[in-house]
């Protein structure tokens, strides 16, 4: 952040994905929001899933509810910060599906600890 001479705090804007991972990561320090965004992001791919074998698009609407509610959740009740989504859509997308990655890998650990080095 910069600070003018008014006290004026001007946050920086992250442009690149990997300047924002590991903003990213420090937004989901609570590891029941990280597993809440994991169950989320899981029934979001069933619902996608179901669409596609079921050939009714209209569930994908239930994709983005479960996906986007269980991250919501997680942020506003557990993390008690806002989502990154409001901010960064792009980006956020990007990464939740890169932390569900890790944590499907076992490595979601060795990727917060190099967060917290940044």
């Amino acid at each position: 952040m910069i600070t003018d001479e008014k006290t004026v705090t001007v946050e920086k804007r992250i442009e690149t994905l990997r300047e924002f991972w590991p903003y990213y990561l420090n937004e989901h320090s609570h590891p029941i929001n990280r597993a809440s965004h994991f169950i989320g992001a899981s029934g979001a791919l069933f619902w996608i899933g179901k669409a596609i074998i079921s050939k009714k698009p209209s569930y994908l609407w239930l994709a983005l509810l479960n996906g986007y509610g269980f991250a919501w959740i997680g942020h506003f009740f557990i993390e008690k910060n806002r989502p990154a989504t409001f901010k960064y859509p792009l980006k956020s997308f990007v990464c939740d599906w890169a932390m569900f990655l890790c944590i499907l890998a076992g490595k979601i650990d060795q990727e917060m600890e190099k967060a917290k080095l940044v």
